[in-house]
């Protein structure tokens, strides 16, 4: 079996130091927090930004950044932008994060609209899809396709169709959030996709480590991070992303998969570093 590529989705846009006081908002906090996750073995940084007051934000000034403060301490890593940003934000908004220089070898593109919970919906028409499908191929970007359930496997199946996606696709099933996190659904979701596609999986909250569980024995790769959950074990706030990529890291040895370097990431992937 493949090595196991960990990424680390190390703020997201809706957690805040309220729910967890390691919870990175200025950029030194979110270097912090990437080099935590990088030493202990992730090789894709997922990174959403934030203000200095914790605001989420999709400025290209503020990705920029943050990505050149990475890099200076994580010079090898993989700089996974979000394209989805926050609730409430424009498409262009979004696509800020694709405008930094040098132009991300990776970003996400969300393929469906989502309830959140309560009145939260993040809206992506197909159009939308489409639409950030095509400029990141234009741009050279390949695209995580984040799949909140089994109809936006279908969705980024009909971009394809468009051939507005290049083979092999890369898809990360977000579980827990529209889909039940079982095992499962896990295997139904890898069940819909292409052979040859390459997946990462992710749960939300105490449903993490045993989604991150089935998709290093199925094969896959794993997303950990304080974006989908800020505990250690129950009851246990993580202290860094770091303790959370850590647990995957030991997870995976038990199991019988070696971590991928950053670069051999890049290949089982099939992205070029910029």
């Amino acid at each position: 079996m493949e090595k196991l590529i960990i990424a680390a989705a190390i703020c997201g846009a809706e957690v805040t130091k309220e729910n967890n006081p390691a919870v990175p908002y200025t950029v030194d906090e979110i270097v912090r927090e990437a080099k935590s996750a990088y030493d202990a073995g992730a090789a894709v940084i997922h990174l959403h930004v934030r203000e200095d007051d914790g605001t989420p934000t999709q400025s290209k000034d503020r990705f920029q950044e943050c990505v050149e403060a990475i890099l200076k301490v994580c010079p090898d890593v993989i700089i996974q932008p979000s394209t989805g940003g926050a609730l409430g934000m424009s498409d262009l908004e979004r696509l800020q994060s694709t405008e930094i220089v040098p132009t991300p070898e990776f970003a996400t593109l969300d393929c469906g609209t989502c309830n959140f919970g309560g009145d939260e919906i993040f809206v992506n028409t197909d159009n939308t899809i489409f639409n950030f499908a095509k400029i990141m191929k234009e741009r050279g970007i390949k695209p995580e396709l984040e799949c909140f359930d089994k109809g936006m496997i279908d969705i980024a199946l009909k971009a394809d169709k468009k051939g507005l996606l290049e083979h092999p696709m890369h898809f990360d099933f977000v579980l827990g959030v529209q889909m039940a996190a079982t095992l499962r659904d896990l295997a139904f979701c890898v069940g819909s996709i292409p052979p040859g596609s390459t997946w990462t999986a992710c749960a939300i909250g105490r449903f993490e480590f045993d989604i991150a569980a089935g998709a290093i024995i199925m094969g896959g790769h794993v997303r950990v991070g304080f974006e989908d959950n800020l505990y250690l074990e129950k009851g246990v706030l993580a202290k860094s992303n770091g303790e959370l990529v850590e647990k995957a890291v030991k997870l995976a040895k038990l199991l019988g998969r070696e971590i991928a370097t950053p670069d051999e990431a890049r290949k089982i992937l099939s992205i070029a570093k910029k």
